[in-house]
């Protein structure tokens, strides 16, 4: 049965790794991330990923992030979920509430309502939370982006109190709508939290009887 998984959490949090090992455990898994996924995902990507952190008004990264996710959706997602494939995607709807809603201040009203009209409320079957204090995380994606020369570290430039909103707001998402959402603690070492991905993916996707 096609699935829809997300993968959410602060940066550094080790979102790429839970979807490598969801990949393997599932072989016929379309992997994608957001923003991105797509040719024009990807240049909206690079506006909203470098520079600092007041390159743009909220309401821009908002409009962006959206329209990468329309193109996103209706070119990949549900392409693929149509045609009987399982999805997972590192970070889609609950990292805008997540980042433009509570770290931005944007309304989260608003954020699902232009979710709703542009690509037609579509949501995870389940939300993997990658849950870690935002200090660690901010060090080890600094330490990424250093070590890999990558310029995407708009978000990283920002407070601890913008990562710690952003944290907060994942955590409240997954405990409004827990059917939904599992909470992984992402301090455990890599393995753990893999075997806890996976085990939480069974507890969700398993056929029903």
């Amino acid at each position: 049965m096609a699935r829809f998984i997300a993968v959410e959490g602060i940066d550094g949090s080790g979102k790429t790794g839970v979807v490598r090992a969801i990949a393997q455990a599932i072989p016929d898994a379309l992997t994608t991330r957001e923003p991105g996924g797509t040719p024009q995902g990807d240049r909206l990507r690079g506006l909203l990923l470098a520079g600092d952190g007041a390159a743009w008004d909220p309401m821009s990264e908002l409009l962006m992030m959206t329209a990468a996710r329309v193109e996103h959706v209706r070119r990949v997602i549900r392409p693929a979920l149509d045609a009987g494939r399982t999805v997972v995607s590192d970070r889609f709807l609950g990292s805008t509430l997540a980042y433009q809603g509570a770290g931005r201040g944007m309304d989260a009203g608003l954020i699902r309502d232009l979710h709703d009209r542009a690509v037609g409320g579509i949501l995870p079957d389940l939300t993997i939370v990658l849950d870690l204090d935002p200090a660690i995380g901010l060090s080890r994606s600094r330490k990424r982006l250093s070590a890999e020369a990558v310029d995407e570290g708009r978000f990283e430039s920002l407070d601890l109190a913008f990562h710690s909103r952003v944290r907060q707001s994942y955590l409240d998402q997954a405990h409004s709508a827990p059917e939904r959402h599992a909470i992984i603690d992402a301090a455990s070492a890599p393995e753990i939290v893999a075997q806890q991905v996976l085990a939480a993916l069974a507890a969700c996707c398993k056929p029903a009887t």
